[in-house]
Formats: structure tokens, C-alpha cells, sequence
């Protein structure tokens, strides 16, 4: 079954199902700063870019697909398609590899990437491609570059973006080094978390861009002064992505948590400093510090980037507390 050939009564559910997503993302609240983005979500029709995905269930994942043998399962795949929630899309040796964002969530961040129109724009992190056309339909495909590392994914995503009627550029590389032959960017968003911010962005970024990308468990928004230099906060917002893959990042290693009290380890506050500070602070260093600033939120702490180093700060970026980044 073609991604794009339903039947007239799954288009039916798919043109209402879109318009109860675009709905519950109106009454969060996520695109009021820029309603222009109400637009690209109701134009841009999420189930073409994911034609199966999968679910979460007791030692693993159970698929959902367009191709169900069954009218009841294809409505199903395609009612599971306009959730307000992220969906798994690709799956190796049970570790989930690439994902579709949860809407609301992939609303804000655009929002606070503040595009305007003329800029280019740097995506990193393919994935379904469903981002890049939300993007393409407000810019024009001209403007808009994505590069992911793994070419399955970039070809899937570049036909499904072909299947909805868009054409940006699609790129497969290592995201890390950036697209310096489509530079310079005024803007670039990761889909994918971090433990680094590349120096390559900053370089390929126009003086003014604006770089939004998940760190630790969190979206921290850095404004480029030039190719060195770049600082910005986290949004109190929460997020957890798949990790960014290539260039050197490693697989962090655990953290004994075991003498830290129970309501703090379990705290996603909490957890967020761990992850910000888990090359400087030993976890008790990291809850004497929770305790003393009075359990601070995402939105205290930010990140500056100069010289080809960074750091994280709470508070204020020239403040006692900093810590140094990969």
C-alpha cells in the first residue's frame, strides 16, 4: 500500500485527525508567539512520513503500519499518526535509532528558532523528514538543507518528502560537520541531543543566526556573534531526543546515584544538572549545588561558546558557577 494511496474514508479521517492535532497544539499555546506555523501544520500531512511506526510493548516493539492487512488496523496506524506524541520509527536490534517528535513539541521549537522569511536553514537530524517540510512549506524548499548520517534514512525521508510535494535539500553526512557547501545558515535546528556544540555550526552560521538544539535534557537556544563565539539559555521546556551520531561523541558512563536521596534522584530537574554537569560535578557535588541555588529550573542555566571551548553556567554566564563542556 503507497503512502500516499488511501482510500477516500482513511483521507477523510486523515484531513479531521490533522485538524484535532493542529487544535490541541493551538490550545497549548506552543505557536503564539508565531501563529504563521498553524499554517505548516495544517498543510503538511504527518502520515506520509510515517507510513509505519512502533509502539513500545512489554519486551519491545509492536509495529503499525499503512499496510495493516485490516481496515481496522490501517485506521488505527493512521489515528496513532496525528497524536500529540512521538512516534518510534526506526528500530536496530531493539535500540531505537530515529524518531518522529511529539508535534506540540517540534511546534515550539520551531517557534523559538524565530525563522523569518529569506533565511536558510540547517536541520540536523533527518529523520522522517517531516520537520524539513514543515519548514519548506513557511520558507521555500530553496531554503532549507537536512543531513543525517545514515543514508536509509535520508532516502526514506527524501521520498516521503516527495510524496507530500516538497523538495528541500537532503544531505547524508555526519551532522556534527555541519553543510559547509550550503552555507552560511541563518539558522539551525538539531532534532537529535548533544553533548558538544559543534564548532563547524558556528562557523558555517551568519553573525545574528540563531542555533536551537536539545543538551543534556533540555533546548538551549545560542545566538552566533561570529564564527567562535555563540551564547544563549535553555527554555524550561524538557526534551529527550535520540542522541546525535558521528563525529566523536562517546556513550556516557553511568552514575552511582545511590547516596543521594531518593525524591532527588528521580527529580527531572535534577536530572538535567547531573546530565549538564556530568564532566565537572560528582553527583554529590551536583545536589549540594541543587540544594544551595534552591532546585533551579532549565531556564538558569546557559551555555557560552568562544575560543573552541564551551560552558554551562546557572544564572549568569560570568557568574561563580560554570563548568566546562567536551
Amino acid at each position: 500500500m503507497a503512502t500516499h494511496a488511501l482510500d477516500a474514508g482513511l483521507e477523510d479521517l486523515a484531513a479531521s485527525a490533522r485538524a484535532e492535532l493542529v487544535q490541541e497544539i493551538d490550545a497549548s499555546g506552543a505557536w503564539a508567539a508565531d501563529p504563521v506555523w498553524r499554517e505548516a501544520f495544517e498543510a503538511v500531512p504527518r502520515h506520509l512520513f510515517v507510513p509505519y511506526y512502533y509502539l513500545g510493548v512489554m519486551g519491545g516493539y509492536e509495529r503499525r503500519g499503512c499496510d495493516a492487512d485490516d481496515a481496522r488496523g490501517r485506521e488505527e496506524w493512521l489515528r496513532g499518526a496525528y497524536e500529540d506524541a512521538p512516534l518510534a520509527t526506526r528500530v536496530r536490534e531493539g535500540e531505537l535509532v530515529s524518531s518522529s517528535s511529539q508535534p506540540s513539541l517540534m511546534a515550539q521549537m520551531l517557534v523559538e528558532l524565530e525563522v523569518e522569511d529569506g533565511n536558510a536553514v540547517l536541520e540536523i537530524g533527518a529523520g522522517t523528514g517531516y520537520n524539513a517540510a514543515l519548514l519548506s512549506h513557511r520558507l521555500g524548499d530553496g531554503l532549507v538543507t537536512t543531513v543525517d548520517l545514515d543514508p536509509e534514512i535520508t532516502e526514506t525521508a527524501r521520498q516521503h518528502l516527495a510524496d507530500a510535494g516538497y523538495h528541500p535539500t537532503v544531505v547524508t553526512g555526519d551532522g556534527a560537520r555541519g553543510v559547509p557547501e550550503r552555507a552560511p545558515f541563518d539558522r539551525i535546528i538539531a532534532t537529535c541531543t548533544l553533548d558538544t556544540i559543534p564548532d563547524a555550526w558556528l562557523a558555517q552560521c551568519r553573525p545574528g543566526a540563531r542555533i536551537l538544539a536539545p543538551f543534556a535534557t533540555g533546548l538551549v537556544v545560542l545566538r552566533v556573534r561570529d564564527s567562535g563565539q555563540a551564547q544563549g539559555r535553555f527554555l524550561h521546556t524538557p526534551a529527550y531526543f535520540v542522541p546525535l551520531r558521528g563525529g566523536s561523541r562517546s556513550e556516557p558512563e553511568p552514575q552511582d546515584l545511590g547516596a543521594l536521596p531518593r525524591r532527588v534522584r528521580g527529580d527531572d530537574r535534577f536530572r538535567f544538572l547531573l546530565a549538564l554537569t556530568r564532566h565537572s560535578l560528582a553527583p554529590y557535588e551536583a545536589y549540594a549545588l541543587w540544594e544551595r541555588e534552591g532546585q533551579p529550573t532549565r531556564d538558569r542555566f546557559g551555555i557560552t561558546v568562544s575560543g573552541g571551548r564551551s560552558r554551562a553556567w546557572l544564572d549568569d554566564p560570568e557568574g561563580p558557577y560554570a563548568w566546562p563542556l567536551p
